[in-house]
């Protein structure tokens, strides 16, 4: 096997947004191909908040990224040679085994085939059939338990996991609120996702704004962010009102740890605050396609992608998560997609 790959590799720990020096691009030999390894070509790199945790030195749910260690990520592609019983060349899977490569080699038992959705382009299955409306639909159905009549407040509720959370909340009868950067981001979450009210948390204060869109408080918080934003929220739930935290994007760049609420309300007001990871719900997959997938069709759910091209634009693209220049999903094309 005489190619060679294109692969970003650590070189230092970052210290807030990734600069240039913190990833390399480099060119590494393949691999020769063991009984039960396929060889997979990348198709879609998709980016995550979690990608940055993955470059801190501290251990978190997954082991950090060692120095000089290829950039983990979620990929799609598709399989160009094997040496598995499970798998045939042509076969369309997604694997975290590969990271931020062009290609990889890996068992097989570390990709999960893709089925593709009648109607739908490839990068549904790496956005709102994938992870993301996994985790969105598990944040709100199974952690949050969203009730009709109850009301809920989504931080950063325009990116992909915020939109797709709210708007599966609405289809179950909840009063959604959205916080989001931007008029143009608030507009799109009230007149094309059907959320019932937007804040602009740039240009107006967020707990006057929750205090006049909802004024004796209200049941329910899927968190994304941290910092100042979370303490405004947790400090109007109601007595017994529920937080999902699904992310804290305002700290995973910070050099010092955003405030944190006082945690004494937790007691006060009878709270329920549950930390979630996706990971957990892996074997529900079929279960929210059932529930989301009648959604897409009928036109309740609403998706976007933002694609950038090459695998060497990733690192540059990655802190579109953090500047929120992007609208929706964050995928960056590897490769062409193989035919349908």
């Amino acid at each position: 096997m005489a190619r060679t790959n294109r692969q970003w590799v650590l070189r230092q720990r970052p210290k807030g947004l990734i600069q240039p020096g913190d990833l390399e691009l480099i060119d590494a030999p393949l691999p020769e191909l063991k009984d039960a390894e396929i060889l997979v070509r990348t198709v879609y790199l998709s980016l995550d908040p979690t990608n940055r945790t993955w470059m801190n030195e501290a251990e978190g749910y997954l082991p950090a990224v060692p120095l000089g260690g290829v950039m983990r990520g979620l990929t799609l592609g598709v399989v160009e040679e094997s040496k598995s019983g499970r798998f045939a060349v042509g076969d369309v899977i997604t694997t975290a085994a590969g990271g931020w490569a062009d290609y990889a080699v890996i068992p097989d038992g570390a990709a999960s085939r893709v089925h593709r959705a009648p109607g739908l382009p490839l990068t549904a299955n790496m956005s709102v059939l994938g992870m993301t409306g996994m985790t969105a639909w598990a944040g709100v159905t199974d952690v949050l338990k969203a009730q009709a009549g109850e009301t809920i407040v989504i931080s950063a509720a325009a990116g992909a996991v915020g939109s797709i959370a709210g708007q599966i909340a609405k289809a179950r009868g909840a009063r959604v609120i959205g916080i989001a950067g931007g008029p143009e981001k608030c507009r799109w979450l009230t007149e094309d996702l059907g959320f019932d009210a937007a804040i602009d948390y740039k240009g107006e204060d967020v707990g006057e704004a929750l205090d006049r869109l909802a004024p004796d408080g209200f049941e329910m918080n899927f968190e994304n962010v941290g910092g100042d934003i979370m303490i405004a929220v947790f400090n109007r739930l109601k007595v017994h009102g529920r937080m999902a935290v699904c992310g804290l994007i305002s700290s995973y760049n910070a050099t010092r740890m955003p405030p944190s609420p006082n945690f004494s309300r937790i007691i006060t007001h009878r709270l329920d605050v549950k930390g979630f990871l996706v990971l957990d719900y892996g074997h529900r997959g079929k279960e929210m396609v059932a529930e989301v997938g009648p959604m897409l069709a009928d036109g309740r759910v609403k998706w976007k992608v933002h694609v950038d091209d090459g695998l060497e634009v990733a690192l540059e693209s990655l802190n579109r998560l953090f500047t929120g220049d992007h609208d929706g999903k964050l995928l960056v094309r590897v490769s062409e997609e193989p035919a349908a």
